[in-house]
């Protein structure tokens, strides 16, 4: 199978390295002034893994999306609407063109899923979603791990896990798309606050976060229409102990570097996803309590103990 990513970064790369070791033929995009590019080009790998040589790099995007059959997103959720316009001004016939998305968070302004921004710009419903637990610097080790496939069209879901299950990823079917993006995006909210009680040597509060966390989260899915149950496998709390636990988890070691006031440079999802999750409470109504206190803590100098803490200290209510 000819198989494009696009976007060359931690999950981009590793996209290409999976792919091309499950035998598919490979191209990795990435624009000419990227960082990550110049990286790959120079030395044929990053921090986390070397590319197999039969991996072509690519700078033209025409080019990564005309030659392949099945093209993979891997890119900044706030730049995916402005790479499908690029897309949609290549004028290229895509109907035929199979995308999955591998990526996390909702859009600025609107509380948009990925999906359906796909959809309302290419105006196409051949649209997947790739999420779930693991790290690259697992994966690249040999650690297997489970993830989930959800899909706008069931078969396509079906199709794409034939394309790319291996003894190193066993994938599972996802039904409800709205429950698995909402959760798959929050999640990281939710390892942002788990580091926060790291941070603040509490960490055996982990355990009424995760509990409350997959409750808040629920009541938001089942408001936008979706299954509630979906919270509670592996795009969300599946995912909790690569990101609330992990030492590989950028999110949860965000929000412990963040309340012992250290500088982190690398990127943590959670930090956008926050702000796209306050305009959808606003927007529905639903309270979303831990995010709340994460949004506080970030964005309006609010102290970190004492939010987290009172979150865990309202009154007593029944489980």
């Amino acid at each position: 199978m000819k198989i494009s990513i696009i976007g060359c970064g931690r999950w981009g790369s590793f996209h290409a390295w999976y792919s091309s070791k499950i035998g598919h033929d490979v191209k990795l995009y990435g624009r000419a002034t990227s960082k990550n590019m110049q990286m790959l080009e120079s030395t044929g790998g990053n921090e986390y893994l070397k590319l197999p040589e039969n991996v072509q790099l690519t700078k033209d995007l025409e080019y990564a999306v005309h030659s392949s059959n099945v093209i993979i997103i891997s890119v900044g959720t706030q730049n995916f609407r402005g790479l499908l316009k690029e897309i949609l001004d290549l004028n290229l016939d895509i109907r035929q063109k199979k995308f999955v998305l591998c990526m996390k968070g909702l859009e600025f302004g609107t509380g948009k899923r990925l999906s359906t921004i796909f959809a309302e710009v290419l105006e196409s419903k051949n649209v997947a979603v790739w999420v779930g637990p693991g790290h690259v610097e697992d994966f690249v080790q040999s650690i297997p791990n489970c993830m989930v496939m959800a899909a706008m069209k069931e078969n396509l879901a079906e199709e794409m896990v034939e394309i790319f299950k291996s003894p190193l990823i066993r994938f599972y079917y996802g039904t409800d798309l709205i429950g698995i993006e909402i959760g798959a995006a929050a999640k990281n909210v939710v390892g942002i606050a788990a580091g926060m009680l790291d941070g603040l040597n509490c960490t055996s509060l982990k355990g009424a976060l995760m509990a409350r966390g997959t409750v808040e989260l629920s009541r938001l899915i089942e408001h936008l229409g979706g299954d509630k149950m979906t919270v509670y496998g592996l795009s969300h709390l599946g995912d909790y102990e690569a990101t609330l636990f992990s030492n590989h988890s950028r999110n949860r070691k965000f929000g412990e570097d963040f309340v012992q006031n250290k500088k982190f440079d690398k990127l943590a999802e959670g930090t956008e996803t926050v702000v796209a999750l306050m305009e959808l409470s606003k927007i529905t109504g639903v309270e979303l309590p831990i995010c709340r206190a994460v949004y506080k803590i970030l964005y309006e100098n609010a102290e970190p103990e004492e939010q987290l803490m009172n979150l865990f200290m309202r009154s007593t209510k029944n489980e």
